[in-house]
């Protein structure tokens, strides 16, 4: 049994717009569907170029798709439930389609997380050891690299959604967000939820906190790398080719770093804090990871120029 109340009909939740902000109210329609026709531009156009470009066959833009791929299912996790509060003002939703939907969103936050690990690494042989970057790095390696970071994403977060179905909730099921989180669903269990908790806590470290620190670490090596190089101009190259990857860690982890603190030590603090870093954990990346490589990747740039000459 999942809960008392729950005998009435099926179990369903009620999610939260943006606080103080009419889930009616049109301006903020206009721009989420804004921003997720931007979102699957930006990462289907990225997807297209590398797929249709043979120079762009490499390791690196591997993994850049891989990236791609895990910011469109991160992002299409959430459209359903957003577009459908601004937009239709449907705040209710079954407790099976929130359970799936969570699953979604920390599947592809994990497999984005580790994409990152994938793309660290790739920036430390490419810089520490390029003569043998061709011969570590192959097409195959890259792709069991790939398989192995969905088998991970799927493996870790699979408990996450089969332990949620065995608790029971409270007759309040009203959640912060504008989508389905595992701490989030956890506030209105009214059972133990020490097992749920712990588990959750050790995915997060086992893959995000585990990730972060490899990626730490890969820097630490990279800079050491860079900063060993005699001429100014080869070393800002060098730094150069990280950018892009530096950016995408940054977007991705600081709102995720914010968020975990909020959600165990900030709770006297106002919803609306909540719900914008949830918002920019799971939005501003898949919208700002595409444009930052078209900006600072000189193939991308120069495929784009292309495009855009043919069509004028």
């Amino acid at each position: 049994e999942m809960s008392s109340s729950n005998t009435s009909g099926p179990l369903t939740f009620t999610l939260t717009g943006i606080p103080g902000v009419p889930t009616s109210s049109s301006w903020m329609a206009l721009p989420l569907c804004c921003l997720y026709l931007l979102m699957l531009l930006g990462n289907c156009s990225i997807l297209w170029m590398i797929r249709t470009d043979h120079g762009l066959h490499t390791p690196m833009y591997q993994l850049l798709s891989m990236l791609a791929m895990a910011d469109l299912g991160l992002s299409l996790s959430t459209l359903p439930t957003v577009l459908g509060i601004f937009c239709f003002q449907a705040t209710s939703l079954r407790f099976e389609a929130c359970v799936v939907q969570m699953f979604f969103i920390h599947c592809f936050s994990a497999m984005e997380s580790g994409v990152l690990v994938a793309m660290a690494f790739d920036r430390f042989i490419a810089l520490c050891y390029p003569l043998h970057y061709g011969s570590i790095l192959t097409s195959s390696l890259v792709m069991k690299v790939g398989v192995v970071i969905l088998a991970r994403g799927v493996c870790v977060v699979l408990p996450v959604a089969v332990l949620m179905r065995k608790v029971p909730f409270c007759r309040s099921h009203l959640l912060s967000h504008s989508f389905c989180l595992h701490q989030d669903m956890l506030r209105v269990v009214c059972g133990d939820v020490r097992v749920n908790s712990v588990y959750g806590l050790s995915a997060v470290v086992l893959t995000k906190g585990l990730d972060s620190l490899a990626i730490l670490l890969s820097y630490i090596v990279i800079i050491r790398a860079i900063l060993g190089i005699v001429s100014q101009e080869a070393r800002a190259k060098a730094f150069g080719t990280c950018v892009s990857h530096l950016c995408a860690v940054l977007l991705f982890y600081v709102p995720l770093i914010g968020l975990s603190i909020t959600h165990r030590v900030g709770r006297h603090l106002p919803p609306l804090t909540h719900t914008l870093l949830a918002d920019a954990y799971l939005l501003v990346p898949p919208v700002l990871n595409p444009l930052v490589y078209s900006w600072r990747t000189k193939q991308i740039r120069r495929r784009i120029l292309l495009l855009l000459c043919r069509r004028g």
